[in-house]
């Protein structure tokens, strides 16, 4: 991370809100302790916020497009109580076997926030909880990739052979397995601590 980030790429699910199967109900939607507060630093320090999620129960037909609209407002109206407004939204509502081009970690979100944001990948990173948005970082370019221990985390974690406790965000090397993430850290907030020394 030589040029300072000023892109904030965000899994939903497991990063910024509460895990929940299959959210369909946007009274489960819940701020990741922290979340908020983190948000609004990295928004105040000049970054842009972007949402990059995966819904495939959409595709799957556990629930509506309406009802992710209700959970994505849900979440929003969250988010502006805590002082913070995202850019933008992607998602992706097809099943892994669509044969889409969007869902991550394919590259297609990132795609379409390049060509209507027009990002540098250099100046971007994503946060997330699954191989998926690691995969994800990589199949775009981007400058760093950070696993958060929430979520799906900590079992990526032990996937990969990484601590799936820490007290703080750490930066790794991941130059013998491109599956490992540059940043690993306890949660969304620890990540943006460090993003802001840098």
């Amino acid at each position: 991370m030589h040029e300072q980030i000023q892109n904030i790429l965000l899994d939903r699910d497991g990063t910024v809100i509460e895990e929940r199967h299959y959210l369909a109900d946007p009274d489960g939607v819940q701020l990741i302790p922290g979340a908020g507060t983190a948000l609004r630093a990295l928004m105040d320090s000049g970054r842009r916020l972007f949402l990059v999620t995966n819904q495939s129960g959409i595709g799957r037909g556990y629930f509506s497009l309406a009802q992710y609209e209700a959970v994505q407002e849900r979440l929003l109206q969250l988010l502006r109580e805590e002082g913070v407004e995202l850019t933008a939204t992607v998602m992706c509502p097809h099943g892994p076997d669509d044969g889409c081009a969007c869902r991550k970690p394919l590259p297609g979100l990132w795609q379409e926030l390049r060509a209507s944001h027009g990002l540098d990948p250099a100046r971007t990173v994503m946060i997330g909880d699954k191989m998926a948005d690691i995969r994800f970082a990589r199949s775009a370019g981007l400058a760093a990739a950070a696993l958060v221990l929430t979520g799906h985390g900590r079992h990526a974690a032990i996937d990969l052979g990484l601590p799936n406790q820490l007290a703080k965000a750490v930066a790794l090397h991941p130059l013998t397995n491109p599956d490992h993430p540059d940043i690993l850290a306890p949660d969304l907030d620890a990540v943006a601590d460090l993003l802001l020394k840098t």
